[in-house]
Order: C-alpha cells, then structure tokens, then sequence
C-alpha cells in the first residue's frame, strides 16, 4: 500500500497539470445527464485531495478544477434546457430513463429552487436537476446563483475532508497501516456494493 501510495506520489509530482485536470473533468462529466450517473467523480475528488498533503498539489489548484468543472457541466445542463425545455427530456440518452427522468422533476418541483441546491449532493438526481431546471422554466436569475453556492458547498465537502485525511495519513500513516489497509478494503467493498444496488435501483425500473 505505502509501495503503491508512493508511487501515485510521485506521478502526481511529475503531472500535477493531469491532477487537476482530472478534477476538472471529474467534475463536469458528473453534471452530464445520464453520463453523471455512472462517473464516480466525487471518489475522484476526494482522492485527488488526499494528495495535498505530499506537497505535490495546491488546494486551491483542486478546489479550483473541481468548481470550475462543475460550474461548466452544470451551467451547460441547465442552458439547453432552459433553450429547448421540454422537448430536450425527450431526447437520447435521458428518453431511455423515463422513470428517473420523473423522479428527478418530481424532485424540482416539490423542492423548489432549493432543489438544485440540494440535488448536489444527491447522486441519483444530481445530473439531471439542472437540466430538468432549465427545462421546467426556471429563471436563470435564480439558478445560477444558487447553482454557484451548491458548488462552492459541495466542492469544499469533498476536497477540504480528502486533503485532511491525506494530512493524518502523512503524519501517522505509517503507525495505522496495520489497521488503515482492512478499513480501506471494507470502504471499498461498501462503496462497490452501493454503486451496483444504486444503479440497479435507479436504471433496472426505468
């Protein structure tokens, strides 16, 4: 583990433009509709950030790519359907998902514009909010806003809690390792079980 940690270290060092690149793009391919659903792009984040610790990467460099990242696919999302409304939720992809498609508009509608600040910590629904937003008529003097507040909030949520615990694991990782690997293996197969329940859930009934 120390072995591989290492070397991820060191290509960071190496690449830190890829770095932040990925967070970027992590980011905006989450806000995509239906693609969103299926990018573990917060897992990437938080990953991303636990590296701050080595020295390699800035924080602000992550939280930088991972906003901007997010205010592109979510400002786009929410643009095309604020120009074509209805009609772009009957287009391919989002048409083969009827039922998430309702789920997330039942969602708007019964939250409101808080909707789209609660949708971005919300996987199942959160690359569809803004685009069902746009598409449902809502002002974009009251999206992006709101919209930009979400990703300030859901950006330091995910970067600000990956860069600390990169922080204890240089301070103390090499004592915890004993316990820290069996841990990380259970994190793993719990976010695995989940990703597989969450998808058949959302995508087997649409």
């Amino acid at each position: 583990m120390a072995h591989l940690l290492d070397q991820l270290i060191n290509f960071v060092s190496a690449h830190p433009f890829l770095a932040y690149a990925t967070a970027f793009f992590a980011a905006l391919l989450e806000a995509v509709p239906v693609l969103g659903s299926f990018v573990p792009g917060s897992s990437v984040i938080i990953g991303l950030s636990a590296l701050v610790a080595a020295g390699d990467l800035s924080l602000g460099g992550v939280l930088a790519g991972a906003i901007v990242g997010a205010v592109i696919g979510d400002g786009t999302a929410f643009l095309l359907g604020n120009i074509e409304r209805r009609r772009i939720l009957t287009w391919w992809p989002m048409a083969s998902y009827p039922t998430l498609i309702a789920r997330s508009e039942e969602f708007f509608q019964r939250r409101g514009t808080i909707a789209v600040l609660l949708a971005r910590f919300v996987p199942p629904v959160r690359a569809f909010v803004p685009v069902t937003a746009g598409a449902l008529g809502m002002p974009p003097t009251r999206f992006y806003p709101i919209n930009l507040v979400a990703i300030g909030l859901w950006a330091c949520a995910h970067v600000l809690p990956g860069a600390l615990a990169g922080s204890l694991w240089k301070q103390h990782g090499r004592e915890i390792e004993h316990i820290a690997l069996p841990l990380l293996a259970v994190a793993i197969a719990v976010a695995v079980v989940l990703w597989f329940v969450r998808r058949r859930h959302l995508f087997g009934a649409s």
